[in-house]
C-alpha cells in the first residue's frame, strides 16, 4: 500500500474558511485601533466638527490598511480558488501567512498612533513585504506540483498571478526608500499597484 495514503492533509476549503475568519478578525481588531475621544456633552456643533476632524489622520491610516488587507484577501482567494489539493507544508506556510495578517493589525495601530514617524511606517512596510512574499511562495509551492492545482489552469495565468503577487513586495520596498525623502508621498505610493496590476492582467491575458 502506498505510504501517501497516510500523509496528513487538510482540505483546501477548510484552509480557506479558517483564512477568512482570520481576515475578519484582523479587520475587526484594526477598527478598534481608532481612538474615539471621550467628548463632553456640552460641545457646540463647530467644536464637535473640529474634534471629529482631528480623527482624520487615524481614519486615513485605517482606510489605507483596510485597502492593503483587502488586496491580500482578494489575492488569497485567487490563489486558493485554483488549488484543489493541499500539502501539509503548504498548510504550515498558510498558517504563517495568516499570522502575519494578524500582525498587520498591530502595526496599523502603530501607524495610526504615530503616523508622523518613519519607523512605524517602515515596520508596516516590512511586514507587508514578508506577508506578500509568503503568499507568492504558497502559489509557487502549489504550482510547482501540478497535482495540487486545477489541471485546466492556463500557464499564462499561473505566471501572471505570480507577477501580480510579487508586485506588492516590490512596490512596498520602493515606498520604504521614498519614505526617507517624503513620508506623505510614501504612504500613498502603494496606489501604483492598481495600474501595474491592470497592466500585468493585460499582458498575461489568456
Amino acid at each position: 500500500m502506498s505510504t501517501n495514503a497516510f500523509v496528513p492533509k487538510v482540505k483546501p476549503e477548510h484552509v480557506v474558511s479558517f483564512g477568512d475568519a482570520i481576515f475578519a478578525f484582523a479587520i475587526t481588531f484594526m477598527t478598534l485601533s481608532i481612538d474615539i475621544p471621550d467628548l463632553p456633552a456640552n460641545l457646540t456643533e463647530s467644536q464637535l466638527l473640529s474634534r471629529l476632524y482631528d480623527l482624520y489622520p487615524q481614519v486615513e491610516s485605517y482606510i489605507i490598511s483596510f485597502a492593503v488587507i483587502s488586496i491580500f484577501w482578494v489575492s488569497y482567494h485567487q490563489v486558493f480558488n485554483f488549488i484543489k489539493e493541499s500539502h501539509i507544508s503548504m498548510v504550515y506556510l498558510n498558517l504563517l501567512f495568516l499570522l502575519f495578517i494578524t500582525f498587520l493589525s498591530v502595526t496599523t495601530s502603530l501607524v495610526i498612533n504615530y503616523g508622523s514617524y518613519q519607523i512605524p511606517y517602515v515596520l508596516y512596510c516590512i511586514l507587508v513585504i514578508m506577508t506578500s512574499s509568503l503568499l507568492a511562495l504558497i502559489w509557487w509551492f502549489g504550482t510547482k506540483d501540478y497535482r495540487l492545482i486545477d489541471k485546466n489552469v492556463h500557464p499564462l495565468f499561473i505566471r501572471g498571478l505570480m507577477v501580480n503577487l510579487l508586485l506588492v513586495p516590490f512596490v512596498f520596498a520602493i515606498s520604504i526608500l521614498v519614505s526617507f525623502f517624503d513620508l506623505d508621498i510614501a504612504q500613498y505610493f502603494w496606489l501604483i499597484i492598481v495600474p501595474l496590476n491592470i497592466a500585468v492582467r493585460r499582458k498575461y491575458k489568456h
